[in-house]
């Protein structure tokens, strides 16, 4: 039953494919204060690769240069200055460790209308450690 319901839960944002469970509380840590209602957030303990095998037959995925490819980055670089989080103590969890993030947008019909940042691995919403999965955060672009 709980699989039923995080299944049309997600129908909308995350993947349909691989065990996600929405996750509110990287919204409240990552997004822009103002905007956060255009955003959700999601987590797997799917690595980061397998996810993106799984989205290679999206055909709803904007195939643009650079998109959907795995990129290592510093942490900052991954979850921008928006956010609310404590930078310092995000750095010093990853410490020398670069987070591998992949992006791109997702359509309906034809206007984009998700922006998606793939992180992996992810910081637990205390900033104590780190979590193997794969986290999303999925931005809802409004109509134009």
């Amino acid at each position: 039953m709980a699989a039923l319901v995080a299944a049309a839960v997600l129908a909308g944002a995350a993947p349909s494919a691989g065990p996600w469970r929405a996750a509110p509380e990287y919204v409240a840590l990552f997004a822009p204060a103002a905007d956060r209602a255009a955003y959700d957030a999601y987590v797997t303990p799917r690595a980061l690769d397998e996810v993106l095998r799984a989205l290679g037959g999206d055909p709803r995925l904007v195939r643009a240069p650079g998109a959907w490819e795995a990129r290592a980055v510093l942490p900052s670089d991954a979850f921008g200055q928006a956010g609310t989080y404590d930078r310092s103590r995000l750095a010093q969890l990853y410490g020398a460790r670069r987070v591998r993030v992949a992006r791109g947008p997702r359509k309906a019909g034809t206007a984009v209308t998700e922006a998606w940042l793939l992180v992996s691995p992810y910081p637990d919403p205390a900033l104590g450690h780190l979590e193997a999965g794969t986290l999303l955060i999925v931005l809802h672009v409004p109509d134009l």
